[in-house]
């Protein structure tokens, strides 16, 4: 069996493995097989009985914890078996904090050791008393914006007639009177004041990430960002696509802003406050948005793709935003940006980690060479729909000659494009016969003009 998330090999002992133990200990536990090989081949261990004795009381004395210690033996050959069971508490070694993630062992520092040990504590960063702030730091406008929100939800518990105060009791935004962090984030006049880094960036880029062209910093409270962020994003980011039905003019922004309000929610709603800001970056063919914090153990990116159990960073912050409409805290928000897309005809968004945080990238259609290469196409068929998307159209000559290859490869080629919808055939069969872009892609193409 190879190493896993629970499972760690080791040849012979030295002290430095109770990294390894501590690691299992602030984990799900694990084992640890002192006399085997990284593929887990049987090595034996020397002086296996001293070891029996030292290394329990090494764990004991080291970092205040027991663990099963077993002498086993196969083929002649005798390995230690080191079983360690997961704490609840946080164990450290020598002041210093370790966890096992995957397959690998990671030191703790800085605000991925305070959020461990804030969850260890059964607590969250948005749930801690911040005891600089009092109701004057509370913008009530944002207040009375939320409440019309979950009027329309009915989420909210009946709060009709009661003060600010005791609608923040209801919602577990104090403790005895106290604002906590979340109602800063939620509804503070100046977030910033109390957390500096609470703030949304947003760039226009052009050729690369090198290539900025203009950019703008909103800051507030999440009521506030979520509107002030995508009127940014309509007003100066993003063009809109023209369309005619009849004598009407309709003008929808090139991506769907249900999309759009779901991933910045996401990013608001589940970032690492004690990380960086929040990024967006609006490319010719693109846009994502970046938030400091990983994904929540036991959440896979394919998870992601489905229906999955809902464990948000902010527990309180996400409590409010249900009861506020915002979100339905079911695990739902990452499917129905996928499926809000692909509604629209847009390529599948690309979810990832990255950078110790969680990128979601919308792509505006299905013709940059990016996405042709991920459809599978060759270098001449992208070539082709280059041709294409200047040209109008492409006819079986016109591949022959800028590809410079044979009738036969070029009718299989342009058989093939026509099968990804990309493409489409028109014209009449024989002589007269051309490919065209899908008319779903070529709508977008034709209807996408700037302000």
């Amino acid at each position: 069996m190879p190493e896993n998330q629970n499972i760690e090999y080791k040849s012979s002992w030295h002290d430095d493995y109770l990294q390894w133990v501590c690691g299992f200990a602030n984990a799900q536990g694990g084992q640890i097989y002192i006399g085997k090989d990284n593929d887990g081949n049987i090595v034996g261990v020397e002086e296996c009985q001293k070891l029996m004795d030292e290394i329990p009381n090494k764990i004991k004395n080291n970092l205040g914890i027991t663990a099963e210690v077993n002498l086993l033996q196969e083929n002649h050959k005798h390995f230690i078996e080191i079983i360690v069971s997961p704490y609840s508490v946080p164990i450290s070694l020598r002041g210093r904090y370790y966890y096992r993630s995957g397959s690998v062992k990671q030191e703790l520092t800085g605000n991925s050791l305070t959020e461990f040990l804030l969850k260890k504590a059964g607590q969250t960063w948005d749930n801690v008393i911040e005891p600089r702030a009092t109701f004057a730091d509370i913008d009530e406008k944002s207040v009375k914006a939320y409440l019309v929100m979950s009027k329309e939800k009915g989420r909210l518990p009946d709060v009709e007639g009661l003060t600010t105060e005791e609608i923040f009791e209801k919602l577990r935004l104090t403790e005895n009177g106290q604002l906590k962090r979340a109602a800063i984030i939620l509804f503070g006049k100046d977030p910033c004041r109390f957390y500096p880094n609470v703030f949304v960036k947003i760039g226009r880029f052009v050729k690369d990430d090198a290539d900025l062209r203009f950019q703008e910093v909103e800051e507030g409270n999440i009521i506030i960002l979520l509107r002030n962020v995508l009127e940014q994003l309509i007003q100066k980011f993003l063009i809109r696509n023209i369309e005619f039905e009849g004598m009407y003019r309709i003008e929808t922004p090139e991506y769907p802003m249900p999309a759009l309000r779901e991933m910045l929610l996401n990013a608001l709603v589940h970032r690492n406050y004690m990380g960086s800001f929040i990024q967006i970056r609006v490319y010719d063919d693109k846009i994502f948005i970046w938030n400091d914090g990983g994904l929540p153990e036991g959440i896979s990116l394919e998870s992601l793709k489905r229906t999955h159990f809902s464990k948000p960073r902010n527990l309180l912050i996400a409590d409010v935003c249900f009861k506020g409409g915002l979100i339905d805290s079911w695990g739902r928000g990452t499917l129905r940006i996928i499926d809000t897309c692909k509604e629209a005809g847009l390529p599948e968004p690309e979810l990832i980690e990255r950078d110790g945080g969680f990128l979601v990238t919308l792509f505006k259609n299905n013709l940059t060479e990016e996405q042709l290469k991920k459809l599978g196409l060759n270098e001449r068929q992208i070539k082709a729909v280059v041709y294409v998307k200047e040209k109008g159209k492409i006819t079986n000559s016109e591949y022959q000659e800028i590809n410079k290859i044979s009738e036969r490869t070029a009718s299989r080629e342009l058989s093939e494009l026509a099968k990804t919808n990309v493409l489409e055939q028109a014209g009449s069969f024989g002589a007269g016969s051309y490919y065209q872009l899908k008319r779903h892609n070529n709508a977008k193409a034709a209807t996408i003009t700037p302000r």
